[in-house]
């Protein structure tokens, strides 16, 4: 089996303690790094140990070493950092940036939870978690240790393999089951004849039902409390919070004293003649209680006094720091405590009347140097008054503050006196008594202890809470609703026990450990023995009171035991009411299961929500490959029908619900659980406190005696067959969930197994409320089964034997004995008492009738394939394992793969990267062009697809996917039918390189049409996942080795050369050359006139605007793509044809801008010839005996311009001489009109637009061309709205000397003067009839001018700037010298970069340096380049190609290169700042590190783009701050190309 890796991936400043990733033993959690880390140095560390044998050490971290299975430097896309998952528990990890390893420096962090591997029985068998089965028992109520074996047996006849004893240590006075009084001892009742029984009997009964039973035993750990009677707590008082050590809690102290002896006077009959009688039995009694303690009671006690001020010694101490002319700060507080207000300074004794305030920031604000009337007492009197008026303001506030206390504590009193004396659901206690007061003590008494005497009066308890007696004034543990579970109730600041918000445990006092052992040695080291010892005998813990133990403590606890048991099961039950709270108890605590109650549904759908939520897969969930992310998770739950701590479901709903809602929580994919008392309907609450009676024992006879249970008891027999159930779907991997609301009672629950495809549905008729009539059926809905009913697992229904009252047994616990139930278990569906079929289908779906199913009843289908579904999903399996799938076979074994001639991997192996871009890309324009009749599919209630081909499927799968979405209209669209399917095979068929992989697929699909239609998607999906990774895998195989061994990165933008790369019938290459040296280009049969034709790829600009027809092949675009997608990815006679075709068709000395097929071309581009010859440049270079092809032979279309097209053949030059010529028309000069002038080729120009003129001026050598009416490089957008009055004017003409062009100018001539020194370029100057001027002149003579008609100094320079006026930004380098419109030389663009790429001789690094720091700063968005400075008064960022509005600069898109953000020239700015860096270094230490650090991380938003994008490429360009631009091409050839030139640029480094 493969192994099963998890990937987390890391963000900056991500803090993920409140999130929840589970994982298990022996898999493998790798770290990776997210677009925010990809260029940061970045240390993981985890306290995870390194292997099984090392300890555990919450506070000891390593750092996990970072791995990539890429052999690429450039970038860390690919980087992991692994751990190996060998030790159950939660551990945490972080990581930091600034190569520090502290903790304290982390800039992010979270934790992992490995579950443990429980084992049980005497061959140690696995039993995992889901397979759980837990009945909670009262331990108290076992009896005699010698009885307890029979009364366990009732838990293990009923099928539980869990049982949960709540604490078996001495109880305190209360009896209650979580009051411990000795927590290192068995309770003495347990005992018989006078003996105790010791931990070894314990853990001789446990390790008994372990091996014989295969029942696990699991108990409390209380670590909040302990019983008010705890010996030892007497003996260590500081052990509890008490007014000794918490002198905070004095003023809730004396407020409690004054409610007790309040009750005891109500008691006595004190207030009877105030309306409160000892007899509280009506609301006015209450209110009357309420208006005496407010009015008369607790204003006599002057609590206001333990928090307000006295005034008068204040200012007396004032006064006299006045008398004596101490200054501010005299009294040694800081400068912090000088700043604010005054403020109140509580006592630290909490004594009345002792709190005070800062005296010297009093000193500070109300000191008056000046006496005003010339007398120093004065003055002083008039600070005092000050002061005085300042002193009583704070205590109104006091005094209000702390009457809204009161005011609540009253109202909670009286809430408390509600449910106890009046409430249905309360006790009622008849009156009220030292044993029942109206509400139960927040503190113990020293007179609870006879040492300490007897508590007389408020006053005296008062004054003994200031001597040692207050040492045991401990305060009481309890809950508070809707508190923070963070935060400890008992520490200062909080205001709970003055409140009254506290429902207290009057039997147990709250421990305080503080913060660490030192800070209370005898607790700690107490409740760590307590601990050991329960962690070497149970095998899992419940963390009682959990939410409110303090975090730090039970982490230190549960290492321990950890230490002792590492596999120990740690469940608890949280009340936060925040999934993220919860999850910071679990990351800390490393708790397994949160126990969770089927008794919080409200109605039959929210119980079958919950069953739902708590664990599962959705059915026909997709299959998950083995490495995968990693998903944040909700707890694992311990599902349970009744937990011990609320009443009996018979009293909150009916007797007739038990038994459906303990079948729904059976179908549950988690753990399971009941308490003791379910199964046998006990319609009461089994007391956690007040039952005193034993449990039943098992007995297997039939005949039942008093104090015994047997199969036929309550609902036990049904128990233990859904029991059975619920194992069986655990062990056997039926992960996958289904809950339907068949209506407002009854829920329908499928379980399924997506290995052997079998599934189990289980009905429930629930019943929340007592039947009107228990034996009617009514209309049930009938079931459709999907499949073929194999049986009835079982099927069981509630039944009333008799008419006659509960009794109470006196000795033993009992339930209801005139109710029970009838089951049949393992029947077939003729033989069921309550369903029969109704139609027996086709062997897909079955239709049931119930017949007789009354509430109370459940039944459970066991649910098979038809044969023919069986061998279909057989067949799917066979093939997916040509995938690399690990499948099986229903009987489990492995399914081996197909070894034929026609397997997948044979047959994409012979298709070419032109058939694989048919396979997975071609867009709908590209698809229609073929002429087949196809398009994209289009997906109802969605829309069409981007690709036609397998990757338009694959970007909604891959989102689809992960969370499992079936409910998406894909899905639906599928499942309904099998349009899809057919399409994605016969799209494929109809073209010859594709055939045979249609026909591949369309034979897997044919099977995948006869199975059950639920599970349509998962298979679809399984199958196109596995085909696009091969092909994709096949698809770099065909490339370079920069690709081949590339990461993820280079791999997706590499891509973007089989997606753009394409043969398409209407805009093919102009024929190459018949005499061209071989490889020749590739040819095909033209289906119409069955002659073979040449078929070579071209690159489209951009899809989908650029696909087909006349405007798929730009000159321009293709040769500044052609180096990143077909150069670097090794694709190099696809290059070659390409410069050889263009080259071809030069005409006046360029090549065309648009090609159209070379007899349609259109020369209207100035730059586009020096691109093409940076290309050829770049082939020499990059492919192997590149400079071959400048000896190879170019048939010229067009010979002499003025030439008529002619055939291939006709005219023929090598290329060199095709090259010398281009450079020859420039040195002469270019001048001409474009043919066929006019509206016919573009109907926006002017006339003037279409006159062209090149040229080259020989002061400079800068080349030159253009007019005000056309735009002859990149930046070509023309104007077309008439009501906006731009037509026919150029937003950008860039007309004089475009920087990049000189650049690309300088590249060649330097490139040509290199090749004549090695021989390889036969000339060394241009000759003409006029002219004549040597490479090394032309070029030196660019150099020499570059600079001085470029550069825009940082400081003005009179003599250099000749129109200062004109200067908008300085720093940079023009983007043009000698334009037409005056000001645009000096505009800041994105244009400067690419010169210093191709040509950094002519720029001074210091300066280029400058002008690359004002473009990253004012240019460089997320994702692309802003085309013209923000500052500009022409800039407009967002395009918008639909405007129809009367703005110039924007209407029609206008402002297209006027601020948008473009993606290619990206490339070149990265690749310029590389290229200085590293000249910089020198002069400019660590400044290559940290660009390259720059570098990376502007790449993370590329990377991230590419994986986000439906056309999995990159955009043409974005709007202001890399905003979406919706008239962009989403998938662009440069884009993508020139970002594959940075990475490779980097790993030259």
């Amino acid at each position: 089996m493969s192994a099963q890796v998890r990937l987390l991936t890391l963000n900056k400043g991500e803090n993920k303690e409140t999130v929840l990733f589970r994982l298990q033993k022996g898999w493998k959690l790798h770290f990776v790094l997210g677009p925010s880390l990809q260029a940061e140095d970045v240390h993981v560390f985890s306290n995870h140990p390194q292997n099984a044998s090392s300890t555990f050490l919450r506070n000891q971290y390593r750092e996990i070493p970072w791995q990539s299975h890429s052999k690429t430097k450039a970038d860390r896309s690919d980087s992991f950092a692994e751990i190996d998952v060998v030790v159950a528990g939660s551990f945490n990890y972080y990581f930091t940036i600034n190569g520090s390893p502290d903790v304290e420096y982390a800039d992010g962090c979270g934790y992992f939870l490995v579950d443990p591997q429980l084992t049980s029985g005497p061959e140690k068998e696995q039993v995992s978690l889901d397979c759980i089965q837990c009945q909670t028992v009262l331990t108290k109520l076992l009896g005699p240790f010698q009885t307890w074996e029979s009364k366990l047996a009732v838990a293990k006849e009923t099928g539980y393999n869990m049982i949960h004893f709540t604490p078996l240590q001495q109880l305190g006075h209360s009896d209650s089951a979580y009051s411990l009084a000795n927590q290192h001892e068995v309770d003495r009742r347990y005992g018989a004849n006078n003996t105790s029984i010791k931990w070894d009997d314990v853990q001789k009964l446990v390790s008994k039902m372990d091996e014989s039973w295969s029942v696990l035993s699991l108990t409390d750990l209380v670590f909040n409390h302990t019983a008010n009677n705890s010996p030892w707590i007497e003996e260590h008082p500081e052990c509890a919070y008490n007014v000794h050590n918490s002198p905070h809690l004095r003023p809730a102290y004396v407020l409690d004293r004054i409610l007790w002896h309040f009750s005891m006077e109500v008691a006595e009959g004190v207030w009877t003649e105030n309306g409160i009688p000892p007899e509280i039995n009506s609301e006015c009694h209450l209110q009357a209680v309420q208006n005496v303690l407010l009015d008369k009671v607790i204003p006599k006690s002057n609590l206001n006094e333990f928090f307000i001020l006295d005034v008068d010694s204040v200012l007396e101490e004032f006064k006299a720091c006045l008398d004596k002319g101490l200054p501010p700060g005299s009294n040694g507080q800081g400068e912090k405590e000088m700043e604010g207000k005054v403020e109140v300074k509580q006592d630290s004794q909490w004594r009345r009347l002792h709190t005070t305030i800062n005296m010297d920031k009093a000193m500070q604000l109300y000191r008056n140097e000046k006496f005003d009337d010339g007398t120093k007492e004065a003055t002083i009197e008039k600070c005092v008054k000050d002061l005085e008026f300042k002193l009583k303001e704070l205590n109104n506030s006091i005094r209000e503050e702390v009457q809204s206390h009161l005011t609540q504590a009253v109202n909670n009193f009286i809430a408390n006196g509600r449910y106890r004396f009046l409430a249905d659901d309360g006790p009622k206690y008849d009156k009220v008594s030292k044993s029942d007061p109206i509400m139960d003590m927040y503190f113990t008494h020293p007179g609870d202890y006879p040492e300490h005497g007897k508590s007389v009066s408020v006053e005296m308890d008062e004054v003994l809470s200031y001597e040692k007696q207050g040492a045991w004034m401990m305060a009481h543990n309890g809950w508070v609703m809707n508190d923070d579970p963070l935060r400890n109730f008992a520490e200062p600041g909080s205001n709970i026990y003055f409140r009254r918000e506290l429902i207290a445990w009057g039997d147990s006092v709250k421990l305080r450990y503080g913060d660490k052992p030192e800070d209370c040695p005898y607790l700690w080291q107490y409740m760590l023995e307590y601990t050991v010892t329960t962690a070497q005998i149970f095998h899992g813990i419940r963390l009682d009171n959990c939410h409110s133990t303090p975090l730090h403590v039970a982490e230190y606890m549960l290492d321990a035991a950890r230490k002792v048991r590492p596999d120990m099961y740690v469940i608890a039950e949280l009340f936060t009411s925040s999934e993220h709270t919860d999850n910071v108890f679990i990351n800390r605590l490393g708790i397994n299961s949160l126990i969770r109650e089927a008794m919080s549904a409200w109605d039959a759908h929210e119980e079958g929500r919950l069953v739902y939520r708590y664990g599962g897969e959705p059915v026909g969930a997709f299959i998950q490959p083995s490495t995968r992310p990693l998903q944040p998770s909700i707890a694992h739950a311990l599902f349970m029908d009744q937990t011990h701590d609320n009443p009996s479901p018979v009293e909150k709903r009916s007797v007739f619900d038990l038994l459906p809602s303990a079948g729904l929580v059976s179908m549950a994919c988690c753990a399971t659980g009941s308490n003791r008392g379910y199964d046998e309907l006990v319609p009461h609450h089994i007391h956690v406190v007040n039952e005193t009676r034993e449990y039943a024992a098992w007995t297997d006879s039939k005949v039942l005696n008093k104090g015994s249970v047997n199969q036929g008891s309550g609902i036990i027999a049904a128990k233990t067959a859904l029991n059975r159930l619920h194992f069986e779907m655990g062990e056997a991997g039926f992960t996958q969930v289904y809950v339907d609301q068949v209506d407002k009672d009854i829920v329908a629950v499928t379980r399924h197994n997506p290995n052997n495809h079998r599934t189990i549905i289980l009905v429930a008729r629930t019943a929340f409320s007592y039947p009107s009539n228990p034996n009617k059926t009514g209309f049930v809905p009938p079931l459709c089964v999907p499949g073929i009913v194999e049986e009835i697992i079982v099927e069981a229904r509630t039944i009333c034997k008799g008419a006659s009252e509960f009794k109470k047994e006196v000795s033993y616990v009992n339930g209801v004995s005139n109710y029970g139930v009838t089951i049949q278990e393992h029947v077939k569906l003729y033989e069921s008492d309550m369903v029969e079929l109704k139609d027996p289908g086709d062997g897909h779906l079955q239709e049931i009738d119930f017949v007789n199913f009354p509430p109370g009843s459940v039944i459970a289908f066991r649910i098979c394939m038809s044969p023919e579904s069986k061998t279909a999903i057989l067949a799917i399996r066979s093939a997916l394992t040509q995938f690399g799938f690990r499948m099986r076979s229903y009987s489990g074994s492995n399914l081996q793969q197909t070894q034929r001639d026609t397997d997948f991997k044979s047959i994409i192996s012979r298709m070419s990267l032109s058939d694989l871009n048919r396979v997975m890309y071609r867009c709908d324009a590209e698809e229609k062009d073929d002429g087949k009749g196809f398009a994209v599919y289009d997906i109802p209630k969605y829309g069409p697809l981007v690709y036609c081909g397998i990757q338009g499927v694959m970007s909604l799968l891959t989102k689809i996917h992960a969370n499992n979405d079936l409910g998406h209209p894909l899905c639906e669209n599928i499942r309904n039918g099998d349009w899809l399917l057919q399409y994605t095979a016969n799209r494929m068929k109809a073209n010859h390189g594709t055939k045979q992989l249609g026909l591949w697929f369309e034979g897997v699909f044919e099977f995948l049409a006869k199975i059950p239609r639920y599970l349509v998607p998962c298979y679809f999906d399984a199958i196109m996942t596995g085909a696009s990774v091969l092909i994709h895998d096949a698809i770099w195989n065909l490339m370079g080795e920069f690709v081949k061994d590339g990461s993820s990165f280079v791999r997706a933008l590499a891509l973007g050369s089989t997606q753009m790369c394409g043969i398409v019938k209407t805009a093919p290459l102009p024929t190459l050359s018949p005499s061209l040296n071989e490889p020749k280009p590739p040819t095909s049969i033209d289906e119409k006139t069955g002659r073979r034709v040449q078929s070579c790829n071209t690159l489209s600009a951009g899809l989908p605007h650029f696909a087909s027809g006349i405007f798929r092949n730009w000159g321009r675009d293709t040769f500044i793509a052609i180096r990143g997608m077909l150069l670097l990815t090794g694709r190099f006679q696809e290059a070659r044809y390409l410069i050889l075709a263009y080259g071809g068709c030069l005409r006046h000395g360029l090549i065309p801008n648009l090609l159209g097929e070379g007899t349609h071309a259109r020369y209207n581009c100035r730059d586009a010839i020096w691109w093409w010859l940076q290309c050829i440049q770049d082939y020499c270079n990059l492919a192997p005996n590149g400079t071959d092809i400048l000896l190879d032979t170019v048939s010229r279309l067009y010979p002499q311009d003025g030439s008529e097209a002619q055939s291939p053949g006709t005219a023929e030059m090598p290329l060199q001489d095709v090259i010398q010529e281009a450079l020859s028309k420039h040195i002469e000069g270019i001048k001409y009109r474009e043919r066929n002038a006019g509206p016919n080729i573009d109907r926006e120009m002017t006339d003037e637009g279409f006159n062209i003129e090149v040229g080259v001026d020989d002061t400079t050598g800068f080349v030159y061309g253009g007019n005000i009416h056309n735009c002859g490089t990149w930046m070509d957008k023309m104007g077309s709205s008439d009501k906006a009055g731009n037509k026919g004017k150029p937003a950008t003409p860039r007309d004089g000397s475009a920087i990049e062009l000189i650049g690309l100018c300088y590249s060649a001539l330097q490139w040509l003067i290199q090749l004549h020194s090695t021989g390889k370029y036969p000339n060394d100057r241009i000759s003409t009839s006029t002219t004549e001027i040597t490479f090394n002149k032309w070029s030196e003579n660019i150099k020499e001018n570059f600079e001085k008609k470029f550069w825009i100094d940082t400081e003005p320079v009179a003599e250099k700037e000749p129109r200062p006026d004109l200067i908008n930004r300085r720093g940079i380098y023009k983007d043009s010298f000698g334009a037409s419109q005056f000001w645009a030389d000096f505009q800041l663009r994105c244009n400067f970069p690419i010169a210093m790429v191709v040509a950094p001789q002519l720029f001074t690094a210091e300066n280029a340096w400058i002008a690359l720091t004002t473009a990253e700063t004012e240019l460089l968005g997320p994702l692309g380049m802003k085309t013209l400075d923000p500052t500009d008064w022409a800039y407009d960022g967002n395009y918008d190609n639909g405007d129809d509005s009367s703005n110039k600069g924007r209407a029609r898109g206008f402002n297209y290169h006027q601020g948008p953000e473009w993606v290619w020239p990206v490339g070149f700015f990265l690749r310029a700042k590389l290229h200085f860096a590293k000249i910089l270094e020198q002069s400019q230490p660590g400044i290559l590190d940290s660009t390259i650090k720059f570098v990376r991380s502007t790449l993370t938003m590329h990377h991230i783009a590419i994986q986000s994008s439906d056309w999995r490429s990159l955009p043409e360009l974005t709007n202001k701050d890399g905003a979406v631009c919706r008239d962009s091409c989403p998938a662009q050839a440069w884009s993508m190309g020139c970002i594959l030139e940075v990475l490779y640029d980097l790993e030259q480094l």
